[in-house]
């Protein structure tokens, strides 16, 4: 990977050209299905993508391109009826020891029982900045876009548009920020019923498999990372995509987003690790007085 200067320096000019590109695309031409043993399809001539998991293995894939910064939205139906134990996870990721991560992980539960939302951001290989929050509707019964917007300034996690959870770069108070570091996007569904469901203590029932996640209207306004370099397009899954601009680069809430998130994280926020003494008794960690919102 590029040094910090170098990266920025090469972003910028790939910024200052106005290098961008309006790209048809679909999950065949932006996706591999990276294991899962044929449980992972490609449906609808590239339209649709279903995960699927059973006893013997789950199943996952990943994005062709790598991006630095980006607006990526993706559609997901998930797992219905008792989906307890299993695990579908969504996010962006670089590779090794210090990566950088930003995370949406859907945790199953019993049926009639809401979904667990858990959102999570990695920077230099640091995570451990978990907020969780329940929905506000039935996220099996039909697709719904759950977004990442990742640009130098802030990280925010959104719902169907409603943001739900903002990370802002607080490198001025010493805290690594995902900036130089290409990242992929990853999907998977797989068991976690050590964990993923009330601690671990209600198990997967496998009486109850195939369980199954789909996809689609995969969407990424983008700078795509390729030998070194950067330049910023848009791909979209479906057969047509409008053109942007790079205006999400300097993206921050306005007034209305700012309430609507303060609105999910009063009403909907179960967890939030800004707020958890027991676990930061000395003090919650220095990017918290940026980011908590409640």
């Amino acid at each position: 990977m590029a040094s910090s200067s170098s990266t920025s320096m090469t972003l910028m000019i790939s910024l200052l050209l106005g290098s961008f590109m309006a790209a048809t695309a679909n999950f065949y031409q932006n996706f591999d299905i990276t294991w899962g043993d044929g449980r992972a399809k490609i449906l609808n001539n590239g339209e649709l993508l279903s995960l699927s998991l059973d006893k013997a293995s789950g199943s996952g894939f990943q994005s062709r391109n790598e991006y630095l910064f980006g607006k990526i939205d993706m559609q997901l139906k998930l797992v219905p009826g008792n989906s307890a134990g299993t695990v579908t996870a969504y996010y962006l990721s670089s590779q090794g020891s210090a990566h950088d991560e930003i995370d949406f992980e859907f945790l199953g539960n019993l049926s009639g029982e809401p979904y667990l939302l858990h959102t999570n951001v990695f920077s230099q290989g640091k995570g451990d900045r978990e907020q969780q929050f329940y929905l506000w509707f039935d996220p099996t019964a039909d697709f719904h876009t759950y977004s990442i917007l990742w640009n130098p300034q802030r990280i925010i996690f959104s719902v169907d548009g409603t943001p739900i959870r903002e990370f802002k770069n607080a490198e001025s108070e010493g805290v690594a920020y995902p900036k130089n570091q290409a990242m992929r996007i990853y999907s998977s569904l797989w068991n976690a019923d050590d964990w993923a469901t009330q601690g671990g203590r209600v198990k997967t029932d496998w009486t109850k498999t195939p369980f199954t996640a789909s996809y689609r209207n995969f969407n990424a306004n983008a700078c795509v990372w390729s030998s070194g370099s950067s330049s910023c397009s848009s791909s979209s899954s479906s057969s047509s995509s409008t053109s942007g601009n790079n205006s999400w680069l300097n993206e921050e809430l306005d007034s209305t987003s700012q309430e609507r998130l303060k609105w999910v994280q009063k009403n909907y926020m179960v967890y939030n690790y800004c707020s958890d003494s027991k676990r930061f008794p000395q003090g919650f960690p220095p990017e918290c007085a940026l980011n908590n919102s409640t």
